[in-house]
């Protein structure tokens, strides 16, 4: 017969389990703030300016893009 686990230890490992929750919590929730930031500010700044130079456009397109791909 499996011997039971300590409550004690489940208790502990369940208070760890809850602080690494929250923290992703957190993480997620400045991943999902700066990703509002970029929308806000990049998108609407090369629609708004179609007479920007080409290099321009192109560096605002490779931030997005740089930003999308560590998403």
């Amino acid at each position: 017969m499996a011997k039971l686990p300590n409550p004690f230890e489940l208790r502990r490992r369940v208070a760890e389990l809850e602080a690494e929750v929250q923290e992703c919590r957190a993480v997620n929730l400045r991943v999902a703030e700066l990703t509002d930031l970029v929308t806000e500010l990049l998108v609407p700044l090369a629609a708004a300016h179609p007479d920007l130079p080409e290099d321009a456009r192109a560096r605002m397109q490779a931030v997005l893009d740089r930003y999308h791909q560590s998403l």
